[in-house]
């Protein structure tokens, strides 16, 4: 078996069904299909069951929503094949999706994450994720968000992989862990790469594999919410102190500072101000409880982490290009 696709579902009966037929549509067929359900209330769990009968299907039923991590861990944990694959519930594959990530993870045993070219379902001239990437003010930000998806051609090295729809190599994953169930929902593709780039492995946009995505379908929040404002005011927080060695924390105190300001100022703007305290709060707890999960740090690893600190501070010129120019002036 070369694959494991895995599809974390919640209340998805509006387009599960499509996202797992474009699966089963593929010209590589040599994997199996997990279908982890999070107390879905809807019809989509039915849709699921529905599959029960196929080769290959698994369908894990959780009864309540124990978040996004703790779901694809699941299937993680059953997958015997040498890739696991992430997609999520609203996401509809190109037939030659799976093959095209199979292609680029086999070219290379340092390759670690290959993420799709996700595009905007309602509006198929644009990319929705390209790949993502972290700044040195410590913000977690998608490449591409809204731009031409014909800009993405060329297969490249990322930061980060969208958990969205996404190949991971799980010798890799056995080595560096899984992903983190502190962070619940959001970021925790980011940490996982991240954790991945620490470890001198590489993770890389494959534009030949294409999807198409329903932003925010599961969750409601296609910018945000009061859950969403909760996850981000914890993961943002711990994003960096997982990943960033102390002297590295240290340096980079400052920018840290004051990204986090500027975004506690906007999500108290915009009336998510008790939201996202309330996931700052839960973050220092975990800090003060000892259950960050931090990796020790390691000598060797200590041009993995140099090359992140040089990679998240010319990532600043990404983001103000995209935050000052092309959001502002509605340039595509």
């Amino acid at each position: 078996m070369k694959a494991t696709i895995i599809i974390p579902n919640i209340n998805g009966k509006g387009w599960l069904k499509d996202s797992i037929e474009s699966v089963y549509a593929q010209t590589e067929q040599d994997f199996e299909l997990i279908v982890v359900d999070n107390g879905s209330t809807d019809e989509s769990l039915e849709q699921a069951r529905s599959y029960c009968s196929r080769p290959n299907f698994t369908l894990i039923e959780n009864g309540c929503n124990t978040g996004f991590s703790h779901a694809v861990n699941q299937g993680i944990a059953r997958a015997k094949s040498e890739f696991v694959v992430l997609f999520n519930n609203d996401a509809f594959a190109e037939p030659q999706w799976l093959a095209e990530l199979l292609r680029a993870a086999e070219s290379d045993e340092k390759i670690f994450a290959v993420q799709s070219l996700m595009i905007r379902h309602f509006d198929r001239e644009l990319a929705d994720d390209a790949g993502d990437y972290v700044t040195w003010m410590g913000f977690a930000c998608k490449t591409g968000d809204g731009r031409r998806a014909s800009r993405y051609t060329r297969q490249k090295r990322i930061f980060s992989a969208c958990g969205g729809a996404a190949l991971y190599r799980k010798s890799i994953l056995d080595e560096i862990g899984v992903f983190d169930e502190n962070f619940f929902a959001y970021f925790e593709d980011v940490d996982l790469s991240w954790r991945a780039n620490n470890a001198g492995y590489k993770n890389i946009l494959c534009p030949t594999a294409k999807c198409y995505h329903i932003c925010g379908a599961s969750t409601g929040a296609v910018r945000y919410n009061a859950f969403k404002s909760q996850q981000s005011g914890r993961n943002s927080i711990l994003l960096p102190l997982k990943n960033e060695p102390l002297l590295m924390l240290l340096l980079n105190f400052i920018p840290l500072a004051l990204g986090y300001l500027l975004k506690c100022y906007k999500f108290h703007k915009q009336g998510f101000g008790e939201a996202w305290d309330k996931g700052m709060h839960e973050a220092f707890d975990l800090l003060r409880s000892g259950r960050l999960g931090k990796r020790p740090f390691r000598l060797r690893d200590l041009p993995n982490y140099i090359l992140m600190e040089l990679w998240m501070i010319w990532n600043m010129i990404p983001y103000l290009w995209y935050r000052l120019v092309v959001v502002r002036f509605d340039l595509k």
